[in-house]
């Protein structure tokens, strides 16, 4: 594809050569539109065959089979002692398996290694450093200590602390963290050993992400073994909570992206009018999947392989432009890492395919937004997952224990799971007809709801078979049926061996929904362990009996959080009210939840999150809040003024000017467009001044007071604005729109 641009009385005009038809385009939008047409893949396609994609698995990863491979059999045994087992790493071993990482990865072409951690930014942070030092002799070695790779100092205050560090006071350290393995990450000029680590503050206090999913992981194995215990489970092998994160993500051509200021700098479009197709075809939903989608998919899949991410499923979801990716089960803590380097994938490769790959939860109104499905469970070695009811879950008493404890959790923290995926963005998705609601509630299957309500009764005696579904047709084999519908409208729902988090926003870090889930969950655990201990008194025979009036109880004080109907109606809004349910619309309603004495004294008795971390947390989440609805309303402010207004302004004048025109040669002319421009453009105007004054006054020493006049004062004005807009887009003439369109971003790949 050709592209010239010529300057013409002063207008820009844009030629382009496409599939060898010659055009003459009007605007950067129309030169956006040539280009994506005429797009050709600008890297030779990578030869498939090269490699099976059982060798890549792992390929660029320091895991434990490398580890056995190249550490000596005691060093090797240490640190599977504190992988697998959750013991304190003895960090005498670093030297060793410090050199053991630098040969690795200088085999695999590294100069420099980098402590990958996770801000408070909700970001992934590195801080690279070179392997080579000065030998005095004028030359350089290679080194990689044991106290390089245990601990590295990035700035401590640059980051956002939440007032725990002053700017001036600068320290702080990342620590490895051996569960989560090293990786080697490739660029085509090199590549670089990254580490996994935890990043704390010069007093001790966790600046990220990844430090309290480690102490929650550690609570919630505490609690579980107490359990497993009063079952005859006594192998102390470690529980660890699983998590398996669905990522959502939209595709535009990057043409399109650079034309567009709002998504370059909010990631969602503050402007553009519904397309005359959207998605209530449903024919994208699971669709053929675009070839050159599909290219960028095999080469993100491919190297997500290399890095150890095991990654299941690809398809079309339901919007336009719209994709999902899903990998298998892992780790809590390894499964958050994987999940922030999968973003940066994606981000990097679609890049290569000329395309621009969006994780913001709403980048088009209109149009379904994107979510981040965590799939939770728990489980260990010995025990498996302890979340499979079996065929017979009412004779499985075990995991009736751990399911009764999540649902206490659940209706008890109700609010505080709210609050961890509350965020600007995730508040254009919460709540409408295409996520779940802001309202938390479990949906349990009509098997499982089934079994806890005669437990509720008195006992359980019986589970709802699964049975066989037979189709009708002969050539189809006959299926087994599942004993429960599935539920997509439910915000916390059981999927058949795990709960999935469905209202986690696709921009998020799983990091802050895991850290609730899994203390939430040793909590309970811990009170369902302490009345079994007491009423048992250490008697295997009277568990049943006791646990019996344990689940029942459960089911009468928090049974109303069960609810298995349409999350979506009106009629459980009514219905969630009357059950005592929490409502929190949006980000500065659920926010203060995190300053509940209840939510405090949860995190501090388990030491995952002290009074000021927590505090901490609190500022930031509503700083990040307050700035993301001011960029985006400057944005609105300068794209109305600069971009909107003169296109119609333009056009206006054409309407004026052939008015006049039309009139000198005694024709009729309609003034209705021209009324309703003229209209228009006096109502974008008095919007614009109304959105400028509202945000002369949004400043506030008190920062909750500040963020709810953005979400109560600032987003309907600039909604407002947005309406005038995407009014005149129905209107002005095509060729002066500025805007790449919905239509065009869209469906145009």
């Amino acid at each position: 594809m050709n592209t010239e641009i010529q300057s013409s009385n002063g207008k820009t005009t844009y030629t382009g050569s496409s599939n060898g038809v010659k055009t003459t385009l009007g605007s950067a939008r129309s030169a956006a539109v040539a280009a994506v047409t005429g797009y050709q893949p600008n890297h030779p396609p990578m030869n498939f065959q090269q490699t099976p994609t059982g060798q890549l698995f792992n390929a660029n990863v320091f895991s434990t089979a490398t580890m056995k491979k190249r550490l000596p059999k005691q060093v090797y045994k240490q640190l599977i002692s504190t992988i697998e087992g959750g013991h304190k790493l003895d960090c005498s071993t670093a030297d060793v398996v410090a050199s053991a990482i630098k040969d690795w990865a200088i085999e695999k072409g590294a100069t420099h290694y980098a402590h990958v951690f996770y801000p408070l930014t909700g970001s992934t942070a590195e801080k690279h450093d070179s392997f080579l030092s000065p030998d005095g002799d004028g030359s350089a070695i290679a080194e990689f200590s044991g106290s390089q790779l245990i601990q590295g100092e990035p700035d401590g205050s640059s980051f956002p602390t939440g007032g725990i560090r002053a700017t001036f006071e600068a320290r702080g350290y990342t620590i490895w963290d051996v569960t989560s393995p090293a990786y080697i990450l490739e660029n085509s000029n090199g590549t670089t050993l990254c580490i996994p680590t935890a990043f704390v503050s010069w007093t001790g206090e966790a600046l990220d992400k990844k430090t309290p999913v480690l102490r929650s992981m550690q609570a919630l194995n505490i609690q579980a073994q107490r359990i497993l215990k009063l079952f005859g489970h006594d192998d102390g092998k470690l529980v660890s909570s699983t998590a398996g994160p669905e990522q959502e993500y939209f595709l535009i051509d990057r043409n399109f992206y650079y034309a567009r200021p709002d998504l370059l700098n909010s990631g969602r479009t503050l402007f553009g009018a519904k397309p005359p197709k959207g998605q209530e075809f449903d024919d994208h939903y699971f669709g053929a999947i675009p070839d050159r989608v599909l290219a960028f998919m095999f080469e993100a899949e491919r190297e997500l392989f290399k890095l150890g991410i095991p990654i299941k499923t690809r398809h079309n979801e339901v919007a336009p432009g719209q994709f999902e990716i899903a990998p298998l089960f892992e780790s809590a803590n390894i499964a958050t890492d994987h999940q922030q380097l999968l973003m940066t994938t994606l981000r990097r490769t679609a890049e290569k395919h000329g395309m621009v790959c969006l994780t913001h939860e709403k980048p088009f109104a209109g149009v379904n937004g994107s979510g981040k499905h965590v799939n939770w469970s728990m489980g260990s070695a010995s025990q498996g997952n302890l979340l499979d009811p079996g065929d017979t879950p009412h004779e499985n008493a075990q995991f009736l224990l751990f399911c009764g404890a999540v649902i206490r959790a659940v209706h008890k923290f109700q609010g505080l799971l709210r609050a961890v995926v509350a965020s600007a963005s995730n508040d254009h998705r919460l709540g409408a007809n295409e996520a779940p609601p802001a309202i938390i509630s479990i949906f349990l299957g009509d098997q499982l709801t089934d079994v806890f309500e005669q437990i509720k009764a008195g006992g359980a005696n019986s589970s709802i078979p699964k049975g066989t579904l037979t189709v009708g047709a002969d050539v189809l084999p006959p299926l087994p049926k599942d004993a429960g519908d599935r539920n997509r409208t439910s915000p916390f729902a059981f999927t058949g061996n795990r709960f999935e988090f469905r209202a986690v926003g696709s921009n998020q870090s799983i990091a802050g929904p895991l850290v609730a889930m899994n203390t939430i969950v040793a909590d309970s655990l811990e009170y369902c362990a302490t009345k079994l201990e007491e009423a048992t008194g250490g008697d295997p025979s009277k568990l049943h009996g006791e646990l019996q009036k344990l689940l029942t109880e459960i089911m009468n004080e928090h049974g109303s959080i069960i609810f298995n109907g349409d999350g979506y109606s009106d009629e459980w809004h009514e219905e969630a009210a009357k059950r005592g349910l929490l409502n929190l619309k949006t980000t500065v309603d659920a926010l203060p939840v995190l300053e509940t004495q209840e939510v405090k004294d949860l995190f501090t008795k388990y030491e995952v999150l002290s009074e000021r971390e927590l505090a901490s947390r609190l500022e930031i989440y509503l700083e990040q809040y307050i700035m993301s609805i001011k960029v985006e309303l400057n944005l609105t402010v300068k794209i109305a003024k600069t971009m909107i207004f003169p296109a119609a302004i333009r056009y206006q004048g054409e309407l004026v000017s052939n008015c006049a025109s039309l009139k000198m040669l005694d024709y009729d002319f309609d003034t209705n467009t021209l009324d309703k421009v003229t209209e228009l453009v006096k109502s974008l105007q008095d919007g614009i001044s109304e959105l400028e004054a509202a945000a002369a006054g949004s400043e506030s020493e008190d920062m909750l007071s500040e963020a709810t006049h953005c979400c109560h004062t600032i987003l309907p004005l600039m909604n407002k604005v947005r309406a005038t807009a995407d009014e005149l887009e129905g209107i002005v003439a095509d060729d002066l729109w500025p805007l790449p369109t919905y239509q065009e971003m869209l469906f145009i790949k």
